[in-house]
């Protein structure tokens, strides 16, 4: 890996105005929302998560690589690795949102490490954004992506066992369907997402990949609904790919306060995440 120009991108910025339309609030909660109940509507508070269909990157097709993300070199540094992930991260929440309201997202490249692992090189690059809306800051967010060579076939990574005694646990289908809503949603043309031929014959997944970012949101809405209200710190991370067409397990146990949630699949986990509260009302 040329080091020299990967340092190159320390401390890139860039920023996007965006927001969450009433219609778009309307596609999301007909795809994520609770059944029998009605979409949020202008003015209304933005379910937690939610803004990253907010800043849809409208990038032409011919800036697209061949895994359908843009190709890297503008705000992203050229990594020469060809699978990309979004491994994790966290969000700190600052300020509600409103359907509706205008948004600016300010980002910058923090940090970009090289490591070398069990499968080959690595290169994880953190990305810290900030969500401003009307009333100033109102997310504060890290993102974790990792770039990895493509296998010659399918080497999963170590399997966790989910929690033995959650004090909730759900079952969410994950249809085909879903997740090319959720890939439209977010203007998200990663093919592992949509794309069987591509996923399966060049990145030799199983099967269609679920959004790391899907199951995020589906973690927070169970976190909501346990506690009754938005976390003031939602941390996530994925362990081990999960695939479309199988339910995906949600469970959830209660620590120091925190409640530690997962997703997963055949008794296994696939997604990480920790929804802390800063008091106990």
């Amino acid at each position: 890996m040329d080091k020299l120009n990967l340092i190159a991108w320390h401390g890139r910025t860039e920023t996007a105005l965006g927001g969450v339309s009433t219609q778009r609030a309307a596609q999301m909660h007909a795809t994520l929302g609770p059944r029998n109940t009605a979409p949020p509507r202008d003015g209304d508070l933005l379910p937690p998560l939610w803004h990253w269909a907010a800043f849809p990157p409208a990038i032409p097709m011919e800036e697209l690589g061949d895994d359908g993300h843009p190709m890297l070199g503008d705000f992203l540094p050229p990594v020469n690795l060809k699978r990309r992930m979004w491994a994790g991260g966290m969000l700190r929440f600052r300020a509600p949102l409103r359907v509706g309201d205008k948004l600016q997202r300010s980002s910058l490249v923090r940090d970009i490490t090289e490591k070398e692992g069990a499968a080959g090189p690595m290169v994880f690059v953190t990305v810290d954004h900030q969500i401003f809306g009307p009333a100033g800051l109102a997310i504060e967010e890290r993102q974790d992506i990792v770039y990895l060579q493509i296998p010659e076939s399918y080497d999963p990574p170590k399997k966790r066992a989910m929690p033995e005694a959650p004090v909730l646990r759900q079952d969410h289908a994950t249809p085909a369907t879903l997740l090319f809503r959720y890939s439209a949603m977010t203007f998200n043309a990663h093919r592992i997402h949509y794309d069987l031929d591509y996923a399966r014959e060049v990145e030799h997944y199983p099967g269609l990949v679920v959004h790391g970012p899907l199951q995020a949101t589906l973690l927070m809405q169970a976190a909501c609904a346990h506690k009754g209200r938005v976390p003031d710190d939602f941390h996530f991370r994925g362990v081990h790919p999960m695939f479309a067409g199988k339910d995906l397990e949600i469970a959830a146990v209660e620590e120091d306060g925190a409640l530690a949630l997962c997703t997963g699949q055949g008794g296994h986990q696939g997604m990480q995440a920790t929804a802390i509260w800063e008091d106990t009302q």
